[in-house]
């Protein structure tokens, strides 16, 4: 040992602490005056404030033929207002350090800002106009839709959003707005203009239908005081009622192949209508649809990517596409991945074997405790984030679920039993009943698929 060394001073190692409890925050709700929602919750530490509005102006409110009305209008509200024209609209906002984003889906429209703290009161006058009082300018309505045009031949390109659309046109009937792509087709968009957006604006967008959520540090902010200065400035007539169209479901088996000549990889996209999250099997469901195809752990990719090498990775999923507590609400679920054209007919072969031993055999207790041990354990780190939460809440909001359903989903998710998911994910994918889009190469796959028994099997142009 040399002087040096005999001169350190060795500190004991570290012990972790008792781990905090965590749960996911509860928000505190509130009314403007002007019929406007608000729930904000406050994160200490969290500078950048997040801020999600939604507003109650479903797909299923644009007018017949002039489908992506409602995403161009959402585009649209940042192009201008009565107080800037759209370069000055950028430009106050990057001088506020924000984003501002808008969509729109089926359920309605999402507008979401980020913002430092300090900056609050400046961005919040800016989302406030842009709601209030959109411009809506011909020239700028005319270049949203040039570009909207632009990006529909992409989406047609691309395997996954080409079997997307097809799984919806396929499992809805043609009349239902479900069945039809929620920004449009080319001949939809192509017809909308400035007056056509203005008009979805002026029948939909009103305070009274709309709900602020608000989440980030808010140490020394009266939010209160700003709400009511900027969004509370934003005036309207009373919220109408909304009423869902009716959907009728494909719900017998069919294969449908899109024809791409010459594919190398066939891109698999499988599914049906199950629950949202109104549904007393909700829980058991995500966590069933988890073990089933929810990370590489799962059995699907085990079998699939793992023991066979068909694929780089496939994943089982639900999306909410209506939410009701009345019963009618429904999600889409769905199986996707993509395999080598060559090894198309055995890697569905395998797949729907492994369909057929779950719901023989169910799941292990081992897969249900992995699922739950993850789902449980990353939520923490899932809304770190100012954003994380405020997205979550909007999305409760949306959906019309109560403000602590988020809260107390993963104390029923540590609940579930393996029996329970076992029946929930079978019953969200049988064997039978469900439609299998795939795009790919007809010529080579056809046959092979067809000699599966899957269902019939009905080949599209490309």
């Amino acid at each position: 040992m040399t002087e040096r060394d005999a001169r350190m001073t060795l500190h004991s190692q570290p012990v972790a602490g008792q781990a905090k409890p965590w749960a996911f925050p509860a928000p505190e709700r509130g009314t403007l005056p002007n019929g406007l929602t608000v729930l904000h919750s406050h994160r200490p530490g969290q500078r950048v404030i997040a801020v999600e509005i939604n507003l109650t102006a479903p797909l299923d409110a644009e007018p017949e033929g002039l489908e992506g009305v409602a995403t161009i209008m959402a585009r649209g509200l940042s192009e201008g207002t009565d107080r800037h024209t759209a370069e000055e609209f950028a430009a106050e906002l990057e001088r506020c350090g924000a984003t501002l984003d808008a969509y729109a889906d089926h359920a309605g429209i999402r507008v979401s800002l980020e913002v430092p703290a300090s900056r609050l009161d400046g961005a919040l006058r800016l989302l406030a106009d842009a709601l209030r009082a959109p411009a809506f300018p011909e020239h700028e309505i005319e270049r949203l839709v040039a570009n909207r045009l632009d990006e529909i031949p992409h989406e047609l390109a691309n395997p996954a959003r080409r079997a997307a659309m097809t799984l919806s046109a396929t499992l809805f009937d043609a009349g239902s707005r479900f069945s039809r792509p929620r920004q449009g087709t080319a001949e939809s968009v192509r017809g909308i203009g400035a007056k056509d957006v203005r008009d979805f604006y002026a029948a939909h967008i009103r305070p009274a239908a709309a709900t602020a959520v608000v989440v980030g540090d808010l140490t020394g902010i009266d939010l209160d005081a700003v709400l009511g200065e900027t969004l509370g400035a934003w005036t309207g007539a009373s919220a109408a009622s909304v009423d869902w169209a009716p959907a009728q479901v494909w719900e017998e088996s069919r294969v449908v192949i899109v024809h791409r000549p010459d594919a190398v990889q066939t891109q698999l996209l499988i599914g049906r209508i199950g629950p949202d999250r109104h549904d007393p099997v909700w829980p058991a469901h995500r966590l069933g649809v988890y073990c089933l195809g929810g990370t590489i752990t799962s059995r699907l990719d085990r079998v699939l990517r793992e023991e066979k090498g068909y694929t780089y990775g496939i994943r089982a999923s639900s999306h909410v596409l209506r939410s009701s507590a009345r019963g009618d609400g429904m999600s889409l679920l769905g199986i996707r991945g993509s395999v080598a054209t060559d090894v198309t007919g055995p890697a569905l072969a395998d797949l729907w074997q492994v369909l057929r031993t779950l719901a023989e055999e169910g799941l292990t207790d081992e897969e249900r405790d992995t699922a739950v041990q993850f789902l449980v354990g990353v939520a923490p780190l899932s809304f770190e984030t100012a954003s994380a939460v405020a997205g979550a809440l909007a999305d409760q909001v949306e959906e019309g679920l109560p403000d602590d359903y988020q809260a107390k989903l993963y104390a029923r998710l540590a609940e579930t039993g393996t029996v329970e998911a076992t029946a929930a994910v079978v019953r969200a994918f049988p064997p039978d009943g469900l439609v299998t889009v795939l795009v790919g190469d007809a010529k080579k796959i056809a046959d092979p698929v067809r000699e599966l028994g899957i269902g019939k099997v009905e080949v599209l142009a490309g």
